[in-house]
C-alpha cells in the first residue's frame, strides 16, 4: 500500500498539466492516432492547462485580497478561515484511504461503459480527491466507511451522467467535439434547476443575454476588456484600493478576461484530434457508439460568463457572510465561486441575468456547507498533521465547497435525521428532472433564438 501511495503521489506531485495529458497521448495511441500526432494534442493540452492555471491564479491573485480589504473595511471577524480547495485537498490526501477512490473511480465508471450505463471516459483523475472528501465527511459524521465509500461511488455515477447530459451543451459552448466535464461542481445545476425552470416562464429571462448578445445592445461595454476592467474598477473602489490600486486592479481583471478566450482555443486545437481518433475507433468496433471524453472543468474558462458571473458575486458572498445567522466562515481562498459559475453557465446557456438570480439565491448553501465542514476538516488536519502550524481548537474549512447539500445530506442521511432523507429523495427526484431537461433542450446557441424576437 505504501508504494502505491509512492507512485501515485509522485505522478500528482507531477501537476495536472502533466497528469491529465499523458492520459490523453495514452488514449490517443489506443484510437490509432499516430505517435507525433498524439504527441503533439498531449503537449497543446499540457500548454491549454497551465496557461489557464496560470490566468486562474492570476485572477485568484488579484481579486482575493481585494475580497479581503472589502472584508476588513466591513469588520467581519468570523472563526473558521478558508483555506479553498487547495487547502481542501491536501488534507484530503492525507487521509489514509485516499488512494483507494482511484479504483473506486475507475472501476464504477468502466461498469457503466460495459454496460452502456454512460457515454463518458472520465479521465480527470486529478480531481479523485473529491470523492475522497465525500467519503470522508460521510464516514466522519455517521462512523460507518461503508457509508462513506457508498456515497463516493453514487457521486461517480452522477458525475458520469453529468458528464452525459451536458456533454452537446458544452459543445456548443466551447466547439470541442465529443468533450464534456466531468467535475462534480456542476452538480449545482440539480439545486438551481426549479428557479431556471420557473424563469423559462418569465419573458424577461428568455431574452438572449450571452455576452455575445450583449455586444449587439451595450457594445463596447460588452467586451471582455472593459466588462473586467468596470468590474475590477468597481471591486477596487469598494474595497477602499483608492484610485491608483482600484485601477491597477481594473486592468489585471481585464487582463485575465481578454486572455481567458485565447487559451481556451488550445483546448480545442489539442482536443478535437483526440475526439476524432476516439470516435473512429468506437464505430469501427461497437456500432453506433460514441464515447465523450470527461475532463476538468478549466475547457469552460473561456467562457467570459464565467468570469463575470463569479466576480460580480464576490461581494455577495461577502455580504451574506455577514448577515447569515450561524455562518462562522469568512470566504477568502475560496472567494470566486466556480461551481455557482460553471452550473449556473451550462444550466442556462451563458444567460448572464438568469446566472446571476442563481447565484444570489444558491450562495447561502455554501456558507453554511462550509461551515458544516470546518470542524471535520480541521479534526483530519489536526489527525493527519496535513497543515503545518496548525494550533488545536482552530477551525478551517472550504467556504465554496462543491455540492455541499449531496455531501451534507448523504453523512445525516446514516444518522437517521428524517430531513436528510427527504431532501435525498429531493435531490435525486430533481437529478432525473435536470437530466431530462438537459437533454431535450435545445443548445445554447439556438435556445433562446425564437425567444428573442
Amino acid at each position: 500500500m505504501e508504494i502505491f501511495q509512492n507512485v501515485i503521489n509522485y505522478i500528482l506531485n507531477l501537476g495536472s498539466a502533466i497528469f491529465v495529458p499523458l492520459i490523453i497521448m495514452i488514449l490517443g495511441l489506443l484510437a490509432g492516432m499516430k505517435f507525433k500526432k498524439a504527441f503533439m494534442s498531449a503537449i497543446t493540452l499540457g500548454i491549454a492547462f497551465s496557461g489557464m492555471s496560470m490566468v486562474i491564479n492570476y485572477m485568484g491573485n488579484a481579486v482575493s485580497p481585494a475580497s479581503e480589504a472589502l472584508a476588513k473595511n466591513t469588520g467581519i471577524h468570523l472563526p473558521a478561515l478558508d483555506l479553498g480547495w487547495t487547502g481542501a485537498a491536501s488534507i484530503t490526501w492525507s487521509w489514509t484511504y485516499a488512494f483507494v477512490f482511484f479504483a473506486v473511480t475507475l472501476g464504477v465508471n468502466f461498469v457503466m461503459l460495459i454496460f452502456n450505463l454512460t457515454k463518458t471516459l472520465n479521465v480527470d483523475m486529478w480531481n479523485v480527491w473529491g470523492k475522497a472528501l465525500t467519503a470522508y465527511l460521510v464516514y466522519y459524521v455517521s462512523g460507518s466507511l461503508i457509508a462513506g465509500f457508498a456515497a463516493a461511488a453514487i457521486q461517480v455515477v452522477l458525475e458520469l451522467k453529468l458528464g452525459d447530459m451536458f456533454q452537446r451543451h458544452i459543445q456548443d459552448l466551447t466547439g470541442i467535439p465529443l468533450v464534456t466535464v466531468t467535475h462534480f461542481m456542476t452538480s449545482a445545476a440539480v439545486f438551481l434547476f426549479p428557479f431556471n425552470w420557473l424563469m423559462d416562464k418569465i419573458p424577461f429571462f428568455n431574452k438572449r443575454a450571452d455576452t455575445n448578445a450583449l455586444k449587439q445592445k451595450i457594445g463596447i461595454f460588452s467586451e471582455n476588456s472593459v466588462m473586467g476592467f468596470i468590474i475590477g474598477l468597481g471591486l477596487g473602489f469598494a474595497a477602499a484600493y483608492g484610485v491608483s490600486g482600484s485601477l491597477n486592479l481594473a486592468i489585471q481583471v481585464a487582463t485575465a478576461l481578454s486572455l481567458f478566450p485565447m487559451i481556451s482555443k488550445m483546448f480545442m486545437q489539442s482536443l478535437s484530434p483526440l475526439a476524432d481518433a476516439m470516435s473512429e475507433f468506437m464505430k469501427k468496433r461497437f456500432k453506433d457508439r460514441e464515447v465523450y471524453i470527461g475532463l476538468d472543468w478549466p475547457i469552460l474558462a473561456g467562457r467570459s460568463e464565467v468570469w463575470v458571473c463569479a466576480i460580480l458575486m464576490v461581494p455577495v458572498f461577502l455580504g451574506y457572510a455577514v448577515i447569515l445567522p450561524g455562518n462562522q466562515v469568512l470566504p477568502l481562498a475560496g472567494i470566486i465561486n466556480y461551481s455557482i459559475a460553471v452550473g449556473g453557465l451550462l444550466l442556462t446557456g451563458g444567460n448572464l441575468a438568469r446566472m446571476l438570480v442563481l447565484g444570489i439565491i444558491s450562495m447561502p448553501i455554501y456558507l453554511y456547507g462550509a461551515t458544516y465542514l470546518a470542524p471535520i476538516l480541521s479534526g483530519l488536519a489536526e489527525k493527519t498533521g496535513a497543515v503545518e502550524g496548525f494550533k488545536k481548537g482552530s477551525l478551517i474549512t472550504w467556504s465554496s465547497i462543491e455540492g455541499p447539500e449531496y455531501r451534507i445530506m448523504f453523512a445525516e442521511m446514516f444518522n437517521k435525521n428524517i430531513f436528510a432523507i427527504v431532501g435525498m429523495i429531493v435531490f435525486l427526484v430533481l437529478f432525473v428532472l435536470l437530466y431530462r431537461y438537459m437533454t431535450s433542450i435545445k443548445v445554447p446557441s439556438e435556445r433562446y433564438e425564437e425567444l428573442k424576437k
